[in-house]
């Protein structure tokens, strides 16, 4: 039997992950890209003399994809992952809290930060560990639970909400790109259960040592086109068609390419406008599920101010902030980072009244910045950095297959049961290749994470 011939389209961390499945299982790849770099949502450049990630990107060691997918990049060597679980929490004027792993077993391996957690009075410190024990229980899946609002959920058991949304802000915020009070309960249940309570390093925390082009996309498009894979930026496909003998065809500036299997891993907005109604996938759910914007500030100090290589605030406009010095080549001073989710307030905002509220937020965290000269400060943004995380999606998310031949989704978009995180798009990415394999009798089985 020859190889089969498939076309991956987009080169995001979904499409990545789909063509090295792919290549890997010997099928004849052809990788799209509209773009004229790979990594869609991340992705490094060089501004004003910095090598810049439009984002800053964190995995957990339960991503197992995810490092599955580093490990085929040969790049483990980039990345940093905690032994254990320590996050520095700050507040104004000087305060610390730490949310830190204890060698106890599960869940109870959370239970000391908690009730030493400061930011929160004794009596909401145990509310939040009765809200934390009561997400365990509770079914991601159930209709119910993801159509309702961590914010009404939270009212409804525990009355007063507000002091426990703070604490939810903490990680919600970053982790669904939504304000907790706004987020669906099912994935917050998700992260809370897969990514805190299961194992007990499941949270460790990785992040990224170089800007990450250096991660994803130069490796992989070089282990792509030594596998023999044909990787075409500046790409982007009008359409998806079929062909009289069943086959699915990309057009592509006004080419038609056939192949045996797509695997679409295009934007959920993108991927609506693509598929032909004959597919199968609810269209207009894929336009409901919207989208959250993600603003990245770049502040670059004369002088160190930050120890940790990166910290979460709370009762300060910061959310998270990490030091890219390292990465990003500077010789002196030092370089943060600071990643705003769900950054609706702070779209069109100029860098002038960013600044203004920003600098003097950074100086009430860091003392050293009351005495450091900023040397620059200019912020970027994702538009559409994920899809919006709210109540309702379940329903809107479809899974890897439509009801055409040959056709596959993937996408961090896609009903991988993660919200939208890097785990989830390279584990969309693997799932649709494997289905696309076994469609063509390629694979003796579909595993059942994929099936």
């Amino acid at each position: 039997m020859s190889a089969p011939e498939a076309i991956v389209v987009g080169g995001g961390l979904a499409g990545l992950a789909a063509a090295i499945e792919l290549v890997d299982a010997g099928a004849r790849v052809t990788l799209l890209e509209a773009r004229a770099r790979l990594g869609d949502a991340t992705w490094s450049t060089q501004l004003e003399g910095l090598q810049v990630d439009n984002g800053q990107h964190v995995f957990l060691r339960c991503c197992q994809a995810y490092r599955g997918f580093l490990r085929r990049l040969d790049v483990e060597d980039r990345i940093a992952l905690q032994s254990r679980l320590e996050l520095p929490v700050l507040v104004p004027g000087g305060g610390r809290a730490w949310l830190r792993r204890h060698r106890l077993p599960s869940p109870a391996h959370l239970a000391p930060s908690l009730l030493r957690y400061t930011p929160l009075s004794w009596r909401d410190r145990l509310r939040a560990a009765r809200a934390v024990q009561r997400l365990s229980g509770l079914d991601p899946r159930d209709p119910t639970v993801d159509a309702t609002r961590l914010g009404d959920w939270l009212a409804a058991e525990f009355g007063n909400p507000e002091p426990l949304e703070r604490f939810f802000e903490l990680l919600v915020r970053p982790t669904l790109n939504v304000p907790a009070r706004e987020a669906g309960l099912g994935l917050v249940a998700f992260v809370f259960q897969r990514g805190l309570l299961e194992q007990p390093d499941a949270a460790d925390i990785g992040w990224s040592t170089v800007p990450l082009s250096e991660l994803h996309a130069g490796p992989a498009q070089a282990l792509l086109r030594s596998a023999g894979a044909r990787v075409q930026l500046r790409s982007p496909v009008d359409a998806i068609e079929y062909g009289s003998a069943g086959r699915p065809a990309v057009r592509v500036q006004g080419t038609r390419l056939e192949a045996d299997v797509v695997v679409l891993a295009a934007p959920h907005e993108e991927t609506a406008a693509l598929l032909p109604e004959a597919a199968g996938v609810d269209r207009a759910a894929l336009q409901r599920l919207g989208r959250s914007p993600i603003v990245n500030l770049h502040v670059v100090y004369d002088r160190p101010v930050m120890a940790q290589p990166f910290v979460a605030a709370v009762g300060s406009p910061v959310e998270w902030v990490f030091d890219r010095t390292h990465s990003a080549g500077l010789a002196g001073g030092q370089y943060l980072a600071l990643s705003l989710s769900a950054a609706d307030a702070w779209m069109g905002r100029s860098r002038d009244e960013l600044r203004c509220v920003f600098q003097p937020a950074l100086e009430a965290l860091f003392p050293a910045a009351r005495h450091a000269r900023t040397l620059q400060f200019f912020a970027t943004c994702e538009r559409a950095a994920t899809f919006h995380q709210g109540p309702g999606t379940l329903a809107l998310r479809p899974g890897p297959r439509t009801a055409l031949p040959g056709l596959f989704l993937a996408g961090a978009w896609t009903d991988t049961g993660w919200p939208a995180t890097m785990e989830g798009a390279v584990q969309s990415g693997v799932t649709a290749a494997r289905l696309a394999l076994a469609s063509k009798a390629r694979t003796a089985a579909v595993p059942a994470e994929a099936a």
